[in-house]
Parts: C-alpha cells; sequence; structure tokens
C-alpha cells in the first residue's frame, strides 16, 4: 500500500469520525487537555446512555433527540442449521435527527454538488 498525506488518510476513511477524534476536537476548539475532553466526552455520552437506561428520551434542540423502541419477540432463524429461535423483545435505542440538523446536512451537500466536488 502507498504511503498516503495526511490528508489523504482523512479521507480515505470514508467520512468515520471515531470517538479519539472527537475528543481530539473537542480539546482542539476549546482548549482544553485531551484527557479533560475525554471526560467531558464520556460525560455526554454516560449521561445519554444513563437517561435512556432510565427510560428517559433525550431532547437536544437544533441537534435530535435520543429515544428507545420497543421491538416485539419473535421467532427468528439460526442462519447455519436454519432452526427457528425464539427472539425475546427489547429495547433499541433510536435517534432522530432535529429539524436544523437536517437543514444543515442538506445546505452541506447542496453547496459541495454545486461546486462540482461531488458527494
Amino acid at each position: 500500500m502507498d504511503h498516503l498525506e495526511p490528508e489523504e488518510e482523512i479521507a480515505d476513511k470514508a467520512g468515520v469520525m471515531t470517538k479519539a477524534e472527537l475528543v481530539d476536537e473537542v480539546a482542539r476548539v476549546v482548549s482544553l487537555t485531551k484527557k479533560q475532553a475525554e471526560t467531558i466526552v464520556n460525560i455526554v455520552f454516560d449521561s445519554i446512555v444513563d437517561s435512556l437506561r432510565s427510560g428517559q428520551k433525550i431532547e437536544l434542540r437544533g441537534f435530535g433527540s435520543f429515544r428507545l423502541r420497543s421491538r416485539k419477540s419473535r421467532t427468528g432463524r439460526n442462519p447455519k442449521t436454519g432452526e427457528k429461535v425464539d427472539v425475546p423483545s427489547k429495547k433499541i435505542p433510536y435517534f432522530k435527527p432535529g429539524k436544523e440538523l437536517k437543514e444543515l446536512i442538506n445546505k452541506a451537500l447542496e453547496a459541495a454538488t454545486s461546486e462540482g466536488g461531488g458527494v
């Protein structure tokens, strides 16, 4: 594999931001150490998880909301053997983007395609 320049390495990730990159970005934007930024990011994530565990809905105005959705029990199949398997009911976390977030993303996509950059 050829050596990639830093910009190419970022582009090669196909638009995936990791938690470590999020921590780096928070640290850079608010001039904190990586350790302080990591603590903040972990507190935010832990707060979301704890709220969902207790059955609360999280609404972040302008960004979106997190909630739990219920999935009914069903009969599935084991892909290896084809045998029927009972799948119990469960709760699934769900994110619904807010109107402002959708608009920001669509404006950015429209700008990129109108400049001939494509998506």
